[in-house]
């Protein structure tokens, strides 16, 4: 299995994995069209490598399209899991559009900017000056109903299995429970609603590495969101990862049939 990696740092240890620059990709074209797949391109790279160089690319084109915006990942979990969506409005950032979501949604609530990661770009708004603050700072109107929890569930998907799920619990300063705003990891058991919301979300949606986030309320899982590319804080030390990114690629790498499929009825001779 020939591998060619955009990300040094996550691909250490690949066996038969030729490490290129992103920025380089144009010059190593044949290296790319030979490659079984393409792990950890960068977002731009995607049309060029899928579309242009017909590659297969890890994690899957989902896991970015579906992963690279809020907005479009809510509607995304909205499609498939409405009754685990928190109640989310999304609007133009008009004025007309800014009175009508204050009006809505009742205070406090969750504004988000749509393109952002461990937690940045998210506010409790608890006030109407609070609110003016996050309609200056974002194109789009991203408001969701708040739940009431001091702590999450980070559920890692790797391939169509879930590789390890742990409980993140909120960081001094409050409504934060990402590791990387202070949030603390708990190992304690973790119920089996959220690991299956998780992995009934990925397999539906086609994304095969991400760190769910999943909130829950009085033991009823919501997803919040999910991160393509996910910390490593709370994985075992080891091999897993690697071992369950490379046992993944190799279920998928199908040896090809010189003859083609087998015809589907019988032919005619």
């Amino acid at each position: 299995m020939q591998l060619v990696s955009f990300d040094i740092f996550r691909t250490l240890g690949f066996p038969d994995t030729t490490i290129i620059k992103p920025e380089h990709f144009l010059r190593h074209k044949a290296e790319l069209e030979a490659a079984d797949w393409v792990l950890f391109p960068e977002y731009w790279q995607l049309n060029a490598l899928v579309h242009g160089l017909k590659c297969r690319v890890f994690p899957s084109e989902a896991s970015y399209r579906i992963g690279h915006d809020k907005v479009e990942m809510t509607r995304a979990f909205q499609a498939v899991a409405p009754e685990h969506t928190p109640w989310t409005l999304i609007e133009a950032n008009g004025p007309e559009e800014r009175d009508r979501l204050w009006a809505t949604m009742p205070s406090p609530f969750v504004a988000k900017l749509p393109k952002a990661s461990m937690g940045e770009g998210v506010w409790l708004i608890e006030s109407r000056q609070n609110w003016l603050r996050y309609c200056e700072r974002t194109p789009v109107l991203y408001v969701q109903e708040y739940l009431p929890i001091d702590r999450d569930v980070r559920v890692v998907v790797v391939g169509d299995q879930v590789l390890t799920a742990y409980w993140r619990t909120q960081s001094d300063q409050g409504f934060y429970n990402n590791v990387a705003r202070g949030g603390k990891i708990d190992a304690s058991a973790v119920p089996a609603v959220a690991t299956d919301l998780a992995l009934r979300l990925a397999r539906t949606l086609g994304v095969d590495h991400a760190g769910f986030d999943i909130a829950l309320v009085e033991g009823y899982p919501y997803v919040l969101e999910f991160n393509r590319l996910f910390g490593n804080q709370g994985l075992a030390q080891g091999t897993a990862l690697k071992d369950a990114i490379l046992g993944y690629l190799r279920t998928r790498t199908a040896p090809e049939d010189p003859d083609g499929p087998a015809p589907l009825w019988p032919v005619a001779v």
